[in-house]
């Protein structure tokens, strides 16, 4: 799997693009100097329908999630064999779950937020989860789509109706074989639904993979129970979050949409792309797409997103990482080296941030996790616990990357933030007395200076009487 989305990635330099030797950016669309050939375009469609019905799926949008979801599931079909689990085995999961709850509510004062618990195979994380890779992948999609057609000559915009579509068509299939292979791949190697950081599945539903689980404990030295014990507490710290913040699950996903459609085209590497195009032939449109369609320009307001949700992203995980440690630490022996092994699964680059940044074009920074951590454990150990969860009452209050750089201030200020929340009235009337008091100070400065004797006087000249 490749770590850039959807086939993101610079174009060969030493390649030539068509438009500079002269040649047809598109098949069947006329070069430079040279006349619209209508038989080319029919053509085309001819060969582009048969292409189109012999992929034997339909979808509307950007992407084809019914062939992404279709090869997802072919993929994971012959990794699973049979379907569904033992009874024990879902037992264990909801009993693991149930006494993580336990331990958690302690520890803070967020409720359950599950309703529901339950064992997932792979291919019922892809069912679960694909609506929601649905709403972050289609901001990137429909940037490339309208690509297609920005790369297109204006005489063959105007006669190639029926063209377009199907470009369109050909487009949601790349994107959707890309989708599927990459969703495949998280799917055999993700824990917990929410291991990705993000509310990927339904509101209330916590759910485990113990397959994936299984995997996972070969070679941790410890024991199959105390991991799925460890994973499930984690599970349900993060459906505490999701459950009862209630801005933080669209907070999350907005600013993902937010980035997504920031997404600049480099249309000149497209018409490079256009050249290499076979529509008779499904195989050699993906593979130009893997090539290098799009080189993203990140814009400031790019890099404003990308930062508020890598700093969002950490604190979710920071208080996870704290709460279940403060739950678990004394109950489970490995409870220290499963924190960490963790720790390092998302720094080395782990399932989530690969498949993240492949396809919503994200690279998430875990360094930010320590110091997450680090900033929730400070300011509980100094509030105490009903402080540190009600920084999640108002996104206002929650902390912003310089406060990750410097969590003292952020511990010592936190009661100021919180009064002008909850009496803003108040807040008012005391800033407007500071700007008075600002604002008398600086007059009275002023009146002083007017006063003051100038240089080489001792004493100013007497009045005239």
């Amino acid at each position: 799997m490749t770590d850039k989305p959807f086939g993101f990635g610079p174009a060969d330099p030493d390649d030539n693009k068509p438009s500079e030797r002269g040649e047809n950016p598109i098949p069947g669309m006329p070069g430079p100097g040279e006349q619209f050939d209508f038989g080319q375009l029919g053509q085309m469609l001819s060969q582009l329908g048969q292409m189109l019905s012999q992929a034997g799926t339909t979808s509307a949008g950007p992407v084809n999630y019914d062939l992404a979801k279709q090869i997802a599931q072919q993929h994971l079909a012959g990794q699973e064999g049979g379907v569904g689990f033992a009874p024990d085995q879902n037992t264990a999961v909801a009993d693991a779950l149930h006494l993580a709850e336990m331990w958690l509510d302690p520890t803070t004062t967020l409720p359950a937020g599950s309703r529901v618990t339950e064992a997932w195979t792979a291919r019922d994380w892809v069912d679960r989860t694909l609506p929601t890779w649905q709403r972050l992948c289609d901001p990137v999609a429909q940037r490339v789509s309208g690509a297609w057609v920005e790369a297109m000559p204006a005489e063959a915009k105007e006669a190639a109706g029926p063209l377009l579509s199907m470009l369109g068509q050909m487009g949601g299939m790349a994107f959707g074989s890309q989708l599927g292979t990459a969703l495949a791949q998280l799917g055999s190697e993700v824990l917990t639904s929410t291991e990705v950081g993000l509310p990927l599945g339904k509101e209330g539903v916590a759910a485990l993979l113990p397959r994936n689980i299984e995997k996972f404990t070969e070679g941790l030295e410890r024991p199959a129970s105390e991991v799925l014990v460890f994973l499930a507490a984690r599970e349900a710290a993060h459906q505490r979050l999701f459950t009862h913040v209630p801005w933080l699950r669209q907070r999350l996903l907005a600013t993902v949409e937010e980035f997504a459609h920031g997404i600049k085209v480099d249309t000149a590497a497209l018409e490079q792309l256009a050249g290499q195009l076979d529509p008779s032939n499904p195989e050699s449109i993906e593979e130009a797409m893997r090539s290098g369609m799009l080189e993203p320009q990140t814009t400031p307001e790019q890099q404003a997103a990308l930062t508020r949700l890598e700093t969002l992203l950490a604190l979710v995980e920071g208080w996870v990482d704290v709460v279940v440690a403060e739950a678990v630490g004394e109950r489970l022996p490995g409870a220290d080296a499963l924190r960490e092994t963790l720790r390092r699964r998302r720094a080395s680059g782990g399932p989530a941030e690969q498949t993240f940044a492949t396809l919503v074009g994200l690279e998430l920074r875990p360094r930010r996790l320590r110091a997450a951590s680090a900033l929730w454990k400070l300011v509980g150990d100094q509030h105490g616990i009903e402080v540190r969860d009600s920084v999640w009452e108002h996104p206002d209050l929650a902390p912003t990357a310089e406060d990750l750089d410097d969590p003292l201030e952020f511990a010592e200020r936190l009661g100021s933030s919180r009064a002008a929340l909850e009496d803003p009235i108040a807040e008012i009337r005391r800033t407007e007395e500071r700007e008075q008091a600002a604002r008398e100070a600086k007059d009275a400065d002023t009146k002083s200076a007017d006063t003051k004797p100038a240089d080489g006087e001792e004493n100013p000249p007497p009045a005239a009487p």
